[in-house]
């Protein structure tokens, strides 16, 4: 799948800087043992701009769905800040206004890894997809409300008939549909995707990622679509963000990151990533990490993937580098080898 042409806007509908999500958790999960800081999301920083979709990627438990959480307020945030159209929105120091949540609440919407969980299994189609516009535009009519929910659900697939129906009474795809109508009625300008089509088959999985395609086309929708799957990244992101161990690798267009990775995690995550043409596939060199990934509870020093990188000298060790454009292209990148020679 090619990533389809789409208008980017400059402008910058969400910002997200220097962000850190710790949890104070009990070591080895023993009461009596201590308190231990976790590091979910250790320092992030990155924009989506208007129209566009990022993408972001990292490895089971590199803090991906964290972020996304952090972002729209589920979870509290340790230090940095999250700006919605230029106000802030979410923040260590304290809470946001109320009028700033009502109107980020409004504009960001999620859709969820799990299809069938994030919907109440009480309420019929029509109720799920309905409550968003309700609760946010109070003024809408019943029946206008009705021909909203009924037009929403076609656009991603499904009818009349499915409006009585409830959860449990559908696939993981179709269930997947009802999210993203449910993310959709009320005209949201971002639409943060946490692992949407992890838990469906691939054909589905097509289906899924041409449909979010297709509607964030038509809508000028920006999206942060989070994944682990690369090619499915590929095919729907205009820029891409490699996480691991809670901090930034990598951020850059699209065809930088795919087609020239910088970064020695990227080319590993990249590396990994099967070809279907059995003859390619046997002549590739494959760049395996030596490891595992550490904990989060006690990260190494410096550089968070030096214990695992084929290229890491003795400086790694003590500083801790900042994504930043190194050397020639224009991606952030946070390897402190990368542009010194």
């Amino acid at each position: 799948m090619t990533t389809p042409a789409v208008n980017l806007d400059t402008s910058t509908v969400l910002s997200v800087s220097d962000l850190k999500v710790h949890f104070r958790v009990s070591r080895g999960g023993l009461p009596w043992s201590g308190k231990a800081t976790l590091r979910a999301v250790d320092g992030v920083t990155f924009d989506v701009r208007r129209g566009e979709t990022v993408g972001l990627v990292g490895e089971s438990g590199c803090g991906k769905s964290t972020l996304a959480r952090a972002i729209v307020g589920l979870v509290p945030v340790s230090a940095g800040s999250v700006q919605w159209l230029g106000a802030e929105t979410v923040h260590a120091a304290g809470h946001a206004t109320r009028r700033d949540t009502t109107q980020l609440r409004r504009d960001v919407q999620m859709i969820f890894q799990d299809p069938l969980a994030s919907l109440d299994p009480r309420m019929t189609i029509e109720q799920i997809v309905a409550e968003p516009l309700t609760t946010h535009r109070p003024g809408v009519g019943r029946e206008d409300v009705r021909r909203r929910v009924l037009a929403m659900l076609e656009r991603v697939g499904l009818n009349s008939q499915h409006l009585r129906r409830y959860p449990h009474e559908f696939s993981g795809g179709q269930c997947q549909r009802v999210g993203i109508a449910r993310a959709l009625i009320g005209e949201p300008q971002l639409v943060i995707c946490d692992e949407p089509v992890s838990a469906l088959d691939v054909s589905i999985q097509a289906q899924i990622v041409n449909l979010l395609r297709d509607l964030q086309r038509e809508l000028q929708l920006s999206m942060l679509f989070v994944a682990h799957d690369l090619a499915v990244v590929k095919a729907i992101s205009q820029r891409v963000l490699v996480m691991y161990l809670g901090r930034v690798m990598e951020f850059g267009d699209r065809q930088d990151v795919y087609k020239t990775p910088r970064h020695p995690y990227t080319r590993a995550l990249l590396s990994a990533v099967p070809v279907p043409d059995p003859a390619i596939e046997k002549a590739r060199k494959h760049l395996l990490l030596r490891g595992e990934i550490p904990s989060p509870l006690s990260p190494p020093s410096g550089c968070a993937f030096r214990n695992r990188c084929p290229e890491a000298i003795d400086a790694c060790a003590s500083e801790t580098p900042l994504p930043l454009t190194r050397g020639t292209g224009t991606a952030r990148i946070a390897c402190i080898r990368v542009g010194a020679d």
